[in-house]
């Protein structure tokens, strides 16, 4: 900082001696001796001496021996072996930058394989080994100031934090065999300034969100713990300083749908109350707002469920729709929703970037057709709390009401061959939304119960015709022969139950069995054969009674399987 900066002065400056130093004036910045023995920073309201180390070239500078912020101790850790070995293979590996982007649902345990691995594998491999919470931009400036100090501490107090966060750029640039992880990563464009910066080294990073790491890291999507490993960290929380009654441990892993973050809270409050699994069962399903609130004393009332993803949806409340969407589909089954039960919200690209952005945060899963919601997430969706914007219990009663009456409208008539397809699909998500329920007559909920009722009486009509006339065809063919008459009724009683459950593809290889037969043993006039006929046009004609379907139920049925005899473009 010589030459004409103003804002540093030498002996040359008006000293009297070759170490004599004097100041005169406005002055800020550093001014030197002579010799460079003393540096002293003068700000306005006070001066400081600097020590001569703090102007090592970071390039020359070597790291501190072990050096690193990770926690001391991660806790309880169960399962993720794939996760880890994969981290392993990657972090270990040759050649420039590797960075690995693990990402998830929040509550899922990010963090916690992150500095799992870290402590256990990482602090053994890289010097420094540095932890920085990156949910901003400025998180991120925050931990490379941090660095640079802990790198060279005579800069503490000296450097404002910009120049501090540079100085740290320059020695990982000039630097291998470290390791930085960049946690709660909330926007991937604030990590690209340093990943560009720093060619050398090791990233692991954690972040809820799935997209945008195309450029900058290789994705590790994590999921929810196995149910023996959701019960291992379970039991492993509770008999931690003695025996504990652990019954209902299981069953409570499988209602918490194995989410570590939901496991350790259920965990650390029964153990704080005393109380055993089966109990906090009781208390879920009679008090679900307050258990997923509340907590044990001493845990960040952050770290719970309920505040999580009030959270990550405080991320995306500059759109109303993805809170909407969120809040209709936390009423049917986790699993296997069609999109078609949503088409009808919005025009066709406001709905698929609303979509996109849930499965960006993590909230939902897209599987092609068809998504997901994880089950605790959409438990707590539909739980009203008048405290929380995206829960208030008119939005959650609205939600329901939407939800039926989109399953109204895409039940098909029952009476209406080849469409048990769809039946099948909707009634998991007709129960879920039609639980418990309590409708106003008249109201979208109740007209969908009474269609259900309906349903459920012509489902329990035809269980198992399809196995009975499987049955029977095979032992009639064993003892009266291929062509006897009674096969031949046999035959195309397994036809008419293979259309009535929308299988098509597998009643029509019977019809025209059946129609050669007759043709062969009683004549084209015969009134059998025209029958057999007659059944084999009106099984091929499903494509064209197909397209006359409403597209809603097309859809349902497209994401069912293939329709026979169409093509893509039919579909």
């Amino acid at each position: 900082m010589g030459g004409d900066d103003p804002r540093h002065a030498s002996a040359d400056d008006g000293a009297g001696g070759e170490r004599s130093l004097a100041v005169g004036g406005d002055l800020t910045g550093i001014a030197s001796t002579g010799d460079g023995a003393m540096n002293v920073q003068i700000r306005a309201d006070q001066a400081s001496f600097i020590p001569p180390e703090a102007f090592v070239r970071m390039a020359d500078l070597p790291p501190p021996p072990r050096l690193t912020n990770l926690p001391s101790r991660v806790g309880l850790f169960v399962g993720r072996t794939q996760v880890l070995a994969r981290l392993d293979e990657a972090l270990a590996g040759p050649g420039g930058a590797v960075v690995q982007a693990v990402h998830g649902l929040g509550g899922i345990g990010k963090s916690t394989l992150a500095a799992h691995w870290a402590v256990t594998r990482g602090a053994t491999r890289y010097c420094p080994v540095w932890w920085i919470t990156a949910d901003s931009a400025a998180g991120i400036d925050a931990g490379l100031a941090k660095l640079a100090t802990a790198l060279q501490p005579a800069l503490s107090n000296v450097l404002p934090l910009d120049a501090l966060k540079e100085q740290a750029l320059q020695w990982l640039a000039s630097h291998d065999g470290w390791l930085i992880v960049l946690d709660n990563v909330d926007n991937p464009a604030d990590v690209q300034p340093l990943l560009a910066r720093a060619p050398h080294g090791r990233f692991l990073i954690t972040s809820r969100r799935a997209t945008g790491w195309h450029r900058l890291a290789t994705p590790v999507a994590l999921d929810v713990l196995d149910h023996p490993e959701a019960v291992e960290l379970l039991t492993g929380i509770l008999t931690h300083g003695g025996e504990r009654d652990l019954t209902g441990a299981g069953e409570l892993c499988t209602e918490l749908g194995g989410l570590p973050l939901a496991i350790e809270q259920a965990g650390g409050y029964m153990t704080q109350a005393g109380i055993s699994p089966r109990e906090y069962l009781e208390l879920l399903a009679g008090h679900p707002g307050v258990m997923y609130r509340d907590r044990a004393e001493g845990i960040d009332p952050a770290r719970t469920i309920a505040r999580v993803w009030h959270m990550t949806l405080d991320r995306l409340a500059d759109d109303p729709l993805p809170g909407r969407i969120l809040r209709i589909l936390a009423w049917y089954a986790p699993d296997d929703i069609p999109r078609a039960l949503i088409g009808h919200l919005v025009s066709g690209p406001e709905l698929i970037s609303a979509v996109g952005r849930l499965a960006a945060h993590s909230m939902i899963t897209v599987k092609g057709d068809t998504l997901a919601v994880h089950r605790l997430v959409g438990a707590v969706a539909r739980t009203p709390d008048p405290d929380d914007p995206h829960r208030r219990p008119e939005d959650i009663a609205e939600a329901r009401e939407q939800a039926a009456t989109a399953l109204t409208r895409a039940l098909p008539d029952r009476k209406e061959f080849g469409l048990w397809p769809v039946w099948r699909m909707l009634l998991p998500h007709v129960d879920a939304v039609i639980h418990e329920a309590e409708p106003q007559p008249g109201s979208a909920l109740h007209l969908l119960m009474k269609e259900a009722l309906l349903l459920r009486i012509t489902l329990d009509a035809v269980a198992g015709k399809i196995e009975d006339r499987q049955r029977a065809l095979s032992e009639s063919v064993r003892d009266l022969g291929e062509d006897n008459p009674d096969t031949l009724a046999a035959r195309d009683a397994l036809a008419y139950g293979y259309e009535y459950v929308g299988e098509w593809d597998h009643s029509i290889p019977l019809h025209e069995r059946n129609l050669q037969a007759r043709l062969r043993l009683l004549g084209p006039d015969h009134p059998d054969t025209v029958r057999s006929r007659r059944d084999l046009t009106d099984a091929r004609r499903w494509p064209q009674t197909y397209a006359s379907l409403p597209r809603s139920t097309k859809q349902l049925l497209d994401i069912h399987h293939k329709i026979p005899g169409t093509t893509d473009d039919e579909q």
